[in-house]
């Protein structure tokens, strides 16, 4: 049985070089989603979902490997997020901020599928989140970068990507500021840490 490699086919969108923004088209991609308000670090609602994500994922994994016959490594955990006025989105307190955290799924994972994985996620977590689905995301024209070091110093990243990058290059913020975790915060060294940081663009 081959193993759909996401680290490989995900390179392009994964693998941005640190400190340098750059443009790229973003297709389609298919994730379960949860939906929430607040700091993340604070939130019993974030940790939740968290678990929630990732409990229907390995759910998923494992169907699709032994009903399907196709197998694949577990993505990492995304997160878009918003508030109100994204000028100020850097600077304002994180009890503030809207999320959507999720993980990516293959193309071939169906409601039929998720439904499932749920129903036997919730024997081990009770009742779900009621904003767990599957559904479609399909950011187009982005803006992205490399962000290596704790998640708490994006902040000077994120401004200098509203307030210089997208001027200065003709760009309009068009979707939620999206964020990609590629470490474990648990393993890895807080100024090891990789993320990747997209915002979803237009030309002005």
């Amino acid at each position: 049985m081959d193993k759909l490699d996401f680290k490989k086919l995900m390179k392009p969108y994964w693998q941005p070089a640190a400190g340098v923004f750059s443009l790229i088209e973003v297709p389609k991609f298919r994730y379960v989603m949860i939906d929430g308000v607040g700091d993340p670090n604070a939130s019993e609602d974030y940790q939740r979902a968290v678990q929630w994500l990732y409990g229907v994922s390995y759910a998923l994994k494992f169907m699709s490997k032994a009903d399907l016959a196709r197998d694949y490594g577990v993505a990492p955990l995304e997160g878009l997020w918003w508030a109100r006025d994204m000028k100020h989105f850097a600077a304002l307190g994180k009890d503030q901020w809207h999320w959507t955290a999720m993980i990516m799924q293959p193309d071939w994972i169906g409601p039929e599928l998720f439904e499932r994985a749920v129903a036997k996620t919730r024997g081990k977590l009770g009742a779900p989140p009621a904003s767990l689905r599957l559904d479609d995301l399909e950011e187009g024209l982005s803006v992205q970068i490399m962000h290596v070091g704790p998640y708490d110093d994006e902040a000077a990243t994120i401004a200098r990507l509203h307030s210089e990058y997208l001027p200065a290059n003709g760009l309009v913020e068009t979707g939620h500021h999206h964020e990609i975790y590629l470490g474990d915060p648990r393993r890895t060294a807080p100024d090891k840490l990789r993320t990747v940081i997209r915002q979803p663009v237009r030309r002005a």
